[in-house]
């Protein structure tokens, strides 16, 4: 193990980088699929009912092979691709919404002091990547050449630019708090425990931010892209087998963004919740050392909430959500911030150095 160590130390940047970025890639693809079936067995137990507990694996944990039995349905299913669609785009549209989901972990700070890229416009990084969605749906939408699928693609469009705004200018927020566009800056400024962290003085903003968070991946109470009762199935209704999948892939994997993200801007990102608390609260316990199993801890929790939330609150009406994101979320972010530039003029909070 020792000699292992000395290799690994000897190797150049760019390998370690590589094999991050290949185990991190793992991660997250597994991590997406045993997403879809927490959900179910969530959802399962809220409404009292049974989820998934068939499929085992090797015989063994029921219910835990149950990914792996829908990735071979879905591989083994014929793509169809509609006579009259543009074949280019309308094979490339599921890879522009699922590639942006991952590539925007290379500036997440996974642990402390490391990031695959440690970018200093890696807040830039991310809002770039996450509007890159966008158009993965509305080339969907129109590649199909179908009238019901251009339909669920102009209003998801319309949902996700005006909750991208939202979402912006509740990073404008952090940023003013933080004084740097560095993710692993935002975090270590964030030291010192839980009332340290920006949720406490950016609270109306992280509130913005996760819902506008919910809204961009399309997810319940703001599916109505995928609206059965209204436009069928929305942008990807001409999709079949993996192609569809992707679209699902995708879904699932901004959802690990968003909560990774909403860590990381709001919650102290791998700091310890013991962080400055005293010997006799935990403060020199192994609990408060910082780690990547503090961000793995809160990602979790917020995920829970995304699944909570499609258990618990019926679908909104699409003027409702149009009205939330314009009338509401916009207002509020830019009232927060001019609060913010009073606290930082009278050194308050996160600007009292």
């Amino acid at each position: 193990m020792k000699s292992l160590g000395n290799l690994w130390l000897q190797m150049p940047p760019y390998v370690h980088s590589t094999a991050i970025t290949l185990l991190l890639t793992v991660v997250l693809i597994l991590s997406v699929a045993y997403l879809t079936l927490w959900e179910r067995k969530v959802i399962g137990w809220m409404q009292m009912r049974i989820g998934p507990n068939r499929v085992r694996i090797f015989g063994f944990l029921p219910g835990m092979g149950q990914p792996f039995a829908d990735v071979i349905k879905l591989l083994i299913k014929e793509i169809v691709i509609p006579a009259r669609a543009n074949k280019i785009l309308f094979r490339l549209a599921p890879a522009i919404t699922l590639i942006p989901a991952f590539a925007a972990w290379a500036v997440v700070p996974i642990a402390p002091g490391y990031a695959i890229a440690n970018v200093d416009a890696g807040l830039l990084y991310v809002l770039s990547l996450t509007s890159m969605g966008v158009y993965g749906v509305i080339l969907a939408g129109w590649a199909s050449n179908s009238k019901y699928a251009f339909l669920g693609a102009m209003r998801s469009a319309a949902q996700m630019v005006a909750y991208e705004i939202a979402m912006g200018f509740a990073l404008v927020g952090v940023l003013m708090a933080a004084g740097s566009l560095n993710l692993g800056t935002i975090v270590a400024q964030q030291h010192g425990g839980p009332l340290a962290w920006n949720w406490f003085w950016l609270l109306p903003l992280l509130v913005v931010y996760f819902i506008s968070g919910v809204a961009e991946t399309n997810r319940a109470p703001f599916d109505v892209a995928e609206g059965e009762s209204e436009i069928v199935a929305g942008f990807h209704v001409e999709y079949s087998g993996m192609a569809f999948a992707l679209f699902f892939l995708a879904e699932y994997a901004n959802m690990i963004l968003i909560a990774g993200l909403t860590a990381v801007f709001f919650f102290g990102g791998w700091l310890s919740p013991l962080d400055g608390f005293p010997w006799w609260l935990g403060g020199t316990s192994l609990l408060a050392i910082a780690g990547t199993h503090w961000l793995l801890v809160k990602m979790f929790v917020l995920l829970f909430l995304f699944l909570w939330f499609r258990a618990t609150f019926p679908r909104y009406r699409y003027d409702q959500i149009m009205r939330l994101g314009w009338k509401f979320l916009i207002p509020a972010t830019l009232v927060w911030i001019g609060v913010e530039a009073l606290l930082s003029w009278y050194q308050v909070g996160p600007w009292k150095h």
